[in-house]
């Protein structure tokens, strides 16, 4: 079983990406999902206790992390910032004192930075003292607020540091019907990924369903 369970908040990875792996092209462009999978995802969100994503994510789409399209509850949303730059004009910073809002980052973080998160209603969660957030120190002090269900909706490298820390229970990606191509275009999973194939985050399906265009694929993950 991934990770430890009984410390930390069960994790779905849930992303859009074409058919060759990408989740946004070179560009930044990230509209992947038709609008009935658009639907489907925000019935995910409205599940879950917490959305999270990467500073890359955020500095690329301003994501508003919220719920349309369903009832259910509001998610926390998570933002994982090693040295708290995320922008004070983003939507979720403006919107802190609304929709409660976390940013983790490491003792790294400049403290001038995080006086100034926290003064506009953003929680700062100080993750480690590396040059990047420990994210299993994050997900056991969400499990302790009482955050049990995450919805990780990457970036690349977030989704690589999850994966590869064994903290995703479960993925969950729609497939669009595009081939992007593009080296620097952002894929699924970046990092640094494993030497060798059996090495591999190794997955068992749990289902597949049409939404529109796009083939969502449920995994869940072994190891």
């Amino acid at each position: 079983m991934p990770g430890s369970r009984n410390s930390r908040p069960y994790v779905i990875l849930n992303a859009a990406m074409s058919l060759d792996g990408k989740i946004a092209t070179y560009t930044g462009d990230s509209r992947m999902s038709s609008p009935s999978d658009l639907r489907r995802v925000h019935r995910l969100r409205a599940s879950v206790d917490g959305i999270m994503v990467g500073m890359r994510t955020l500095l690329r789409d301003d994501p508003k992390l919220t719920v349309k399209f369903a009832r259910g509850r509001k998610p926390h949303r998570i933002i994982v910032d090693s040295t708290a730059q995320t922008p004070l004009t983003s939507y979720v910073v403006r919107t802190a004192r609304e929709i409660p809002t976390i940013v983790a980052v490491t003792s790294r973080a400049p403290k001038n930075r995080l006086e100034i998160l926290e003064r506009r209603g953003v929680k700062v969660f100080v993750c480690g003292k590396g040059p990047l957030v420990s994210v299993k120190i994050l997900l056991q002090t969400l499990r302790k607020l009482g955050i049990r269900k995450i919805l990780l909706e990457g970036g690349g490298a977030l989704n690589w540091s999850m994966l590869s820390s064994g903290l995703v229970d479960e993925v969950s990606v729609a497939i669009t019907p595009r081939i992007l191509g593009g080296e620097k275009a952002v894929s699924l999973v970046e990092g640094k990924g494993r030497g060798l194939v059996r090495d591999g985050v190794k997955l068992k399906l749990l289902n597949t369903a049409k939404y529109g265009p796009d083939l969502v694929v449920r995994y869940k993950v072994l190891s």
